[in-house]
């Protein structure tokens, strides 16, 4: 497994060394030893997984209460996965990095706690699977707005084409929104 360094302080990304045939292909998900070696958690409480549409965006989530480390990937499909540093005393606060995670890849994405984290389905559909530190908090979960447009996000979508929750059509800009201090 290769890990690499983002361009945000502690979010990683991890390439899987896959085995391809002509049968098809094999990777490991989770190694505890390479994992450890790496910093990552050993220890998680849930795995989540997702079903979206192209053109449906999730997030920008996090937690306050019972804050998440994540260990993300997209099982099948492809998404542009995007992590936002909310640490109000980080020299990366309010900036972002933006990776396109596929099936085909098996990259997957470490984001630990005091980080937002959104993405969105390139493809129809886009299965995506992640492990998490903490359990999910309904009072602690917040929502910064995916288009503010302090964040410059490049999300590769017209507007007028994105499907979102209505919670997620609600959420807060980064300078009205509650972060980690």
């Amino acid at each position: 497994m290769k890990i690499q360094e983002t361009s945000l302080p502690g979010v990683l990304l991890l390439t899987p060394t896959i085995f391809r045939d002509a049968r098809g292909a094999f990777h490991e998900t989770w190694n505890q030893r390479q994992m450890a070696e790496a910093g990552l958690p050993a220890n998680w409480v849930q795995d989540n997984f997702s079903v979206s549409r192209k053109n449906v965006l999730r997030g920008i989530h996090y937690q306050l209460i019972q804050p998440q480390g994540k260990l993300v990937r997209v099982a099948w499909g492809a998404a542009l996965d995007v992590t936002l540093d909310l640490r109000r005393g980080s020299p990366a606060f309010g900036r972002h990095v933006a990776v396109e995670l596929t099936g085909e890849n098996g990259e997957m994405l470490w984001i630990p706690e005091g980080f937002g984290h959104a993405f969105l389905a390139l493809t129809d559909p886009v299965c995506f699977a992640y492990k998490v530190t903490d359990y999910y908090s309904p009072a602690g979960e917040r929502t910064i707005l995916w288009n503010d447009p302090d964040l410059s996000i490049p999300w590769p979508i017209d507007p007028t084409h994105v499907l979102v929750s209505e919670k997620d059509g609600k959420g807060a800009t980064l300078r009205e929104a509650e972060v980690f201090e």
